[in-house]
């Protein structure tokens, strides 16, 4: 049987080959010629074949020689094919914007302009839970999202980025008593059944949230309900359940609806960039500058005095790598 045999061997083989000179093949190598006559030597003890012959005046290719060139020109052919297949930046990276339409969107927009070479590919699994699953299993490999909503062993396995402190709201049927308003006090909802994700199990991080917003102001969860796809299916469920939705400010609005900001106080979901631990691809680094770019210019990052935010969650609102 064969042994395994290095690349390194078969680069010196082909270097020679070539050459028909160890001193030109050490040369082409950037290796010593010494060095390079051993790994030779070693070659064809590995595979019993004497591979040139050589005098003081002339290097040729023996017979065997002549029959392993084109196997050795194919196995180096495959393996820097297979190095280039996973060199950093090679692959696509594939970023969960979570819904088209946000900030993520424009976080990505950016980074493709910043690293045009990458292949940058959006998918929306619809919930950093998911994501943080997905990524996990290698599926996916950035999102976007509540970070502090994932459990401790999630965020383990993750590297996060802040993006923005993201003003939340309402949306409503565009009949709804409220839906005159041009903002909505916490409050006026008092009474009100509010979807929020409940039952979702890739949206758990958004179903906590809103439930620690509305402990103590009279707002309820709505239950479990199917989740919509694409804006004629949103527009139907809501004609039907007529249930207002929790929502960031940035949500893009739907048919027959409207979206209202939340105020008194000003309740915010803290967005962060997030990724694979350990991941390392030009794709990551061009949406970490393009998130901290837009943050500082458009000053996401900066809390509404007497804004609400999660207990607990301004500690994993920091870099960490």
């Amino acid at each position: 049987m064969v042994p395994d045999i290095e690349p390194r061997l078969l680069r010196a083989f082909v270097a020679v080959a070539g050459e028909l000179h160890f001193t030109r093949a050490a040369a082409r190598l950037y290796v010593a010629q010494q060095a390079l006559s051993r790994d030779i030597r070693r070659l064809e003890r590995e595979l019993g074949a004497e591979l040139f012959t050589r005098t003081t005046r002339q290097v040729a290719l023996t017979a065997e020689g002549e029959r392993l060139l084109p196997y050795a020109h194919g196995v180096l052919a495959a393996y820097d094919e297979l190095g280039a297949a996973f060199a950093d930046g090679a692959r696509p990276l594939l970023v969960d914007l979570n819904t088209d339409g946000m900030i993520s969107g424009r976080v990505l927009a950016r980074a493709r302009e910043l690293a045009p070479e990458c292949e940058l590919m959006a998918r929306y699994e619809r919930g950093l839970t998911g994501a943080a699953a997905e990524i996990a299993a290698g599926r996916l490999d950035v999102s976007f999202g509540r970070f502090a909503g994932l459990a401790p062993a999630e965020r383990a396995r993750l590297s996060a980025q802040p993006v923005r402190y993201e003003p939340m709201a309402v949306l409503l049927p565009d009949d709804h008593p409220l839906a005159g308003r041009p903002v909505v006090e916490l409050a006026a909802l008092a009474g009100e059944s509010v979807y929020a994700g409940a039952g979702n199990p890739a949206t758990r991080e958004w179903t906590d949230l809103a439930e620690r917003l509305f402990a103590g102001r009279g707002i309820r969860i709505a239950p479990p309900a199917p989740v919509a796809i694409g804006a004629e299916e949103f527009r139907r469920v809501m004609a039907r359940t007529r249930t207002p939705v929790l929502a960031a400010v940035d949500f893009p609005v739907m048919p027959g609806c409207v979206l209202r900001p939340l105020v008194d106080p000003v309740p915010l979901s803290p967005v962060s960039l997030v990724w694979r631990k350990g991941l390392t691809h030009p794709g990551v680094a061009a949406l970490r500058r393009a998130a901290a770019e837009m943050s500082r210019a458009e000053g996401w990052l900066e809390r509404p005095a007497g804004a609400w935010l999660p207990e607990g969650d301004l500690t994993h609102m920091c870099p960490n790598q």
